[in-house]
């Protein structure tokens, strides 16, 4: 290729290639500083894009599974209050059937502490049907569809379930652990010697239940609490990934915006060289 041309300027060419390469790299960097991220969509690194994506689904899921989880834990902490209160009613309604199996005692207090066992009674149920969340009872066997056992989402596959099981308190139901019915009661004092059995068996069926239900609470929490940890490290994760490194881009824009006003220079002197070839035909 001959020097001194002037249909062909080797010497621009050279330079607009090596400033349309810095003004795509400034491009680059721009957009990578006002995004903050390096990968921002499929053009920029396809792999690593449908890599972050799958991550990234994989992260909304699991927010699926915090709310299952809250949501189940929510239930089942109701259902232990409720739990919590048939067994307090339950150790009063034995103080009551004690005195009252009292062969000494007299008819009028007799019926009082009938009176006060029968209240009792009728709030063990009251107790259990309120015992629900979200419209969810894990205590009321005797309601509609019965005691309702939790089976929350423990992945983001749906595959995986924690469950809780539940816990029937209910006045009459053949499950439950109350071994009371609507009816009972201590107005005699044959009745209330017997009932001090039924009612002691009621308080450790309950026990059991409560206990049951507080491990599967706690069972819960613990899983949210490796939820979140695993979210947190998904999305770290991701933006591994895909997050740019702006104390490097910001140096590196600094460079290139040099590298294009340089260019700009190199590209002007070298559309001035054909120029020299006019003072060959100046005559002196």
């Amino acid at each position: 290729m001959p020097y001194n041309s002037v249909n062909t300027n080797v010497g621009a060419m050279i330079a607009l290639q090596n400033l349309n390469a810095t003004n795509s790299d400034l491009s680059m960097t721009q957009n990578r500083i006002n995004t903050g991220k390096k990968v921002a969509n499929a053009k920029d690194n396809g792999a690593i894009w449908a890599i972050a994506q799958n991550q990234r689904a994989a992260s909304g899921s699991l927010n699926a599974v915090r709310d299952s989880l809250q949501r189940s834990q929510s239930t089942v902490d109701v259902a232990i209050a409720g739990g919590e209160t048939v067994s307090d009613l339950l150790l009063q309604m034995k103080e009551k059937a004690l005195a009252a199996s009292d062969s000494s005692l007299d008819g009028a207090s007799r019926n009082a502490l009938n009176e006060d066992f029968m209240a009792l009674r009728d709030q063990i149920q009251k107790a259990v049907n309120n015992a629900a969340f979200n419209g969810v009872n894990m205590l009321n066997g005797a309601g509609v569809g019965g005691a309702v056992t939790i089976s929350a989402l423990a992945d983001e596959s749906g595959q995986s379930r924690l469950t809780v099981l539940a816990q029937d308190m209910s006045l009459g139901s053949p499950t439950s652990a109350v071994a009371l019915i609507a009816t009972d009661s201590i107005g005699t004092q044959t009745g209330a010697a017997a009932m001090i059995t039924t009612i002691g068996t009621s308080i450790a069926n309950v026990s059991t239940a409560l206990s049951k239900l507080g491990t599967g609470s706690k069972s819960l929490a613990n899983h949210m609490t490796f939820i979140n940890k695993l979210q947190d490290a998904v999305d770290a994760g991701v933006g591994n990934l895909v997050d740019a490194d702006l104390a490097k881009e910001s140096a590196r824009l600094t460079s290139l915006q040099t590298k294009q006003q340089l260019g700009v220079q190199a590209l002007s002197i070298a559309n001035q060289m054909p120029q020299t070839i006019m003072s060959l035909f100046r005559g002196g």
